[in-house]
Order: C-alpha cells, then sequence, then structure tokens
C-alpha cells in the first residue's frame, strides 16, 4: 500500500467534516469518522468520550482497525493521558509511552502494554466537552505531528457538531415530550364531559371539544374559525346572544368569572335545551387576556328528570321518596298493613253537565291538588287519581306508626282547604268532598311491566275503604272500626249505622269524624 500523502489526509479530512456536517444524526456518521481516523493515523484503536451530567468522561464510541465497535472488557486506555488533556485542554501525542519520561512510569500505561497515544480534546466555547484518543498497543513512533494536526483540526470540527447534535437530540427530545403532552391535553380536553369553547378577544373561535359539538348540534369544521355572533344568533336568536355577549364582555372588562348562567333555549339543530355558561378570562403567559374561555353544560336531561320528579312529588311524599332505593325495587308485591284513605267529590256528575271541559278541567285540578296536598303533608302516598276520587295510602312503602292519624289528619286537612278554596271560588264553583279512611293488609308493590310501572295497592282493605267513601256525605269523613282502635283516644267521632256495602255480606261499623281532640290540634296545625 503507498504511503498516505498530506494531500490524501486533507482530502480524507474534508470527506470527514463534510459527513459531520452533513447530519445531526451522529451515531453512523461517527463510525464512519473514528474508521477513517483510524485509518488515516494508522492507530490500532479510536475512542471518542464525553463528558456525561456528573463530570465523568464516558466513551461514546470506540472502533478498531478492522471497522469494528470494541468490546466492553477492550476498553483499556491510558487514563493518566486522558486525565492531562483534561486538566490542560492541549492535545498530546506519545510515540512510546513505555519509555517517555512523562508517562513511563503510569501503571495503566505498563499494564496494558500502550505504546503510540494520541489524545486531543474537544472544545466548544472554550469549554472542554469531550476528548478523541487513539492509540497502537503494537508500534511504536507511529503518530508524528502531522496526524496530530490532523487530529485537532478534525476535532475542532467534530466539537462544534457533537455540540449541535446534542441540542439537536435535546430539541428533539423536548418537541416529542411537549408533543406527548399535547397528544395527553387533547385526550383530555376531547373526553371532558362539558363543552369547552375559546374565542379571541374579537370572539373568533379558536378551540373546541367533541362535547360542545354535541351540545351545540354543529361540526368542529363549523365552529373554529367562526365568530359566536355567526354562530349563536342563526341557532338562538339576537335577544338571548346580546345578554350572552353583555356578560362575555364583562369577563373580558373586569376580569371576573361568570359561574352558572342557565338559559333556556331552543336550538335550530337539537330543539329545546337548557344549558349552563362559565365564562372566565383566557390569558397567555403574560396574564394578558386573550380572550374568553367557555365552559358549557348540557342539563336538559337534568332538568327533564327535575320536573319528572317534581311530578312524582305531587304522588309521593318527597320524604318518602328520598329514603326509597331504586336499585332494589323489583317487580312484584309485598303484604303490608295500611291505612288507606279514599276522598271522591260529592255532585260533579251535575256540575260538569253545567259548564265546558275547560272550566271543568280547571275547577277538577284546583279541588284534586287541595286533596293531594293535604295527603303529602302528612308525608302520605297519592296512588292514583280516579276521575274526581283520590286513593292516597299511610304506612308504605316507609312504616309510620302513626299512619292512622295521618289519615285522618289529611281528610281533616282536605275538608279545610276545601272550605279555603270556596272562599276564592264563585258559588256555582262550589263543590265538597265525601271521605272514607279505613285499616287493613294489602299488597303493595311495582305492578306492571318493565316500560309501564304503578306503584299502587291492591287487596279488600283498599276496596273496603272504597266503599266506606262512596257511603259518606259531602264534607263527612268516616272511619271504619278497624281503624277508629289506633286513633279512638286522640278523635272526636260522632257513631253513624253501619255501612252495608257492596260486595260485604256483614255491615261495616263507622264512625263520623268531628275533628281531633284538642290536644292534639296544635300538631295537626
Amino acid at each position: 500500500m503507498p504511503p498516505i500523502t498530506r494531500t490524501d489526509n486533507l482530502i480524507a479530512l474534508t470527506d470527514v467534516i463534510q459527513a459531520i456536517n452533513s447530519s445531526l444524526e451522529l451515531d453512523d456518521v461517527l463510525r464512519i469518522v473514528m474508521d477513517t481516523i483510524i485509518r488515516l493515523t494508522k492507530a490500532e484503536r479510536g475512542f471518542l468520550m464525553l463528558r456525561n451530567e456528573k463530570g465523568e468522561f464516558i466513551t461514546y464510541i470506540a472502533r478498531n482497525w478492522e471497522q469494528e465497535s470494541i468490546d466492553s472488557s477492550e476498553l483499556t486506555v491510558s487514563r493518566t493521558v486522558i486525565n492531562r488533556v483534561v486538566s490542560d485542554g492541549q492535545p498530546i501525542l506519545t510515540t512510546n509511552a513505555q519509555e517517555d519520561p512523562r508517562f513511563g512510569g503510569q501503571e495503566s500505561i505498563i499494564i496494558y502494554n500502550l505504546r503510540s497515544i494520541l489524545c486531543v480534546p474537544l472544545q466548544v466555547k472554550g469549554e472542554l466537552t469531550g476528548v478523541i484518543y487513539a492509540d497502537n498497543r503494537i508500534h511504536a513512533g507511529i503518530f508524528t505531528e502531522a496526524e496530530k494536526e490532523l487530529l485537532v483540526t478534525f476535532a475542532n470540527h467534530a466539537a462544534v457538531a457533537l455540540e449541535n447534535a446534542r441540542l439537536f437530540q435535546s430539541v428533539r427530545r423536548t418537541l416529542a415530550e411537549v408533543t406527548e403532552l399535547k397528544n395527553l391535553m387533547d385526550n383530555v380536553f376531547a373526553s371532558i364531559v362539558s363543552g369547552v369553547i375559546t374565542t379571541d378577544i374579537e370572539h373568533k373561535i379558536s378551540l373546541c371539544n367533541r362535547a360542545a359539538h354535541a351540545i351545540l348540534g354543529q361540526t368542529n369544521q363549523d365552529l373554529v374559525g367562526h365568530t359566536l355572533e355567526d354562530i349563536l344568533i342563526p341557532a338562538i336568536g339576537s335577544k338571548i346572544t346580546e345578554d350572552i355577549f353583555r356578560e362575555i364582555e364583562t369577563v373580558q372588562q373586569t376580569d371576573r368569572h361568570v359561574v352558572g348562567k342557565e338559559y333556556n333555549l331552543s336550538l335550530s339543530s337539537r330543539g329545546q335545551v337548557s344549558l349552563s355558561l362559565n365564562l372566565s378570562p383566557l390569558k397567555d403567559a403574560s396574564e394578558t387576556t386573550q380572550g374568553v374561555a367557555i365552559v358549557v353544560d348540557d342539563l336538559t336531561d337534568k332538568k327533564r328528570l327535575e320536573a319528572q320528579r317534581r311530578l312524582f312529588e305531587r304522588m309521593v311524599s318527597p320524604a318518602v321518596i328520598s329514603q326509597l332505593d331504586p336499585d332494589k325495587l323489583q317487580l312484584g308485591g309485598k303484604r303490608t298493613a295500611i291505612t288507606v284513605l279514599f276522598a271522591d267529590i260529592r255532585g260533579y256528575t251535575s256540575f260538569s253537565e253545567t259548564v265546558n271541559p275547560e272550566e271543568l278541567v280547571s275547577i277538577l285540578s284546583q279541588y284534586l291538588a287541595a286533596a293531594a296536598e293535604a295527603v303529602l303533608a302528612q308525608e302520605g302516598t297519592v296512588d292514583k287519581f280516579l276521575g274526581d276520587a283520590v286513593m292516597a295510602w299511610f304506612n308504605a312503602p316507609i312504616p309510620q306508626p302513626d299512619h292512622t292519624l295521618r289519615a285522618v289528619r289529611a281528610a281533616l286537612g282536605l275538608r279545610a282547604a276545601v272550605q279555603r278554596l270556596q272562599h276564592r271560588l264563585p258559588t256555582e264553583y262550589h263543590l265538597s268532598f265525601g271521605a272514607g279512611i279505613h285499616f287493613g293488609e294489602a299488597v303493595l308493590g311495582l305492578i306492571g311491566t318493565e316500560k309501564r310501572l304503578d306503584y299502587t295497592a291492591i287487596g279488600d282493605s283498599v276496596n273496603t275503604a272504597k266503599r266506606i267513601q262512596e257511603n259518606s256525605l259531602g264534607n263527612q269523613i268516616l272511619i271504619s272500626e278497624a281503624a277508629f282502635g289506633f286513633v279512638a283516644d286522640k278523635i272526636e267521632v260522632r257513631p253513624v249505622e253501619p255501612i252495608q256495602a257492596k260486595g260485604k255480606r256483614e255491615p261495616i261499623p263507622v264512625y263520623e269524624i268531628i275533628g281531633l281532640k284538642k290536644e292534639f290540634q296544635a300538631a295537626s296545625d
């Protein structure tokens, strides 16, 4: 092989420098570079060492003259030479380390039989970041000043290239972390059940999540990049839009939050909805307001359930509802002892023939509402309305030790409510109730199918209470002997003739309730 000339070195150095600067992915490039250095300097091995965060010099790449990576067991170098280069920041060349007075006595050089060594620093802006170390353990006098100059020139370029690569890798890691964080935030943002919309200072929508699309019935393309005016006015009208914008202007001008602003809207895409808006100033890193963040909660289903609950509460006492566990309710019934109250409007049939249907429904609703309120006031359960009659019971589904007394108070409360109602209504609308109270066993439970359920009571005691009511006069409250036994010491009664009820072989003993005894009236009031 012809000797390598200075021109060959310069050409090779140029190629190496081009290789270094051609890519920021230095792993493969540095392998080529180290192989080239070994070839040009006739080194047996070459090492690139870099300073880590702890200040220690770690071998970054190690190659031999056969262009192979060196096994970790062969990473034997002169730490004395390396430490001298690190300390002085100057290259070191020794043609025979065994005889060099600077290093001849060093243990590592003797043990590892190190001879020709060339070590140069890597420096960036005056800071030493690593070293390039080449040696030949077989031959002395391999390296000359020419190889040293070549390696120093290469090291200057390599140091800059390595620093750029480090910066690039740092930026790439940071970008990967930012990307991962952004993806996480996007996933969180998309998963928020509340609608989230951000706008700039000119009310142009910059961001919105999936929930906002669903709530407003709009796609991302329909929303992002458009102004709130463009979106809201066609969807909900100008009047409500003006109110929303007054709140937005308040947030932008005062930096104050607006929480729980509710609107009942008719959206063109969804129909009638109930929405709650929370508005907050949208700020940048310097705390300058850049727009508004709007959090939209869809209350439509919640409002519908609340309306259904209010309707249910007109049938069952709220105190009873609060103790019911929907998960434990099953189809079928359970035998329970209850006090049943039936109340029916007297003269309703003839009255209905004298008024138009609209008036009839209005008047009937007022009387039945008075009955329901009287029952619920005593935490009873309104089972159903039967035309002009109401059926209710006490002592279920929640036990009530004073259930019969509650039924009596409900009946008396109904009679007093009717009297108050008659004070407000014209004489031709004056009606009255007849009421019957009875105690006995009945089967209570959910009757029907999974799609249509009634919570009702079935049994002879229910029929008996109805028969007693049918035999009462206007404003008269009759109570059976079975029920009377629970409240005999608490109410004033008048004996009446036993009732010969339809379907009953024996007459039903009953009493007419006059009122509560004095000591129990305060509790009733």
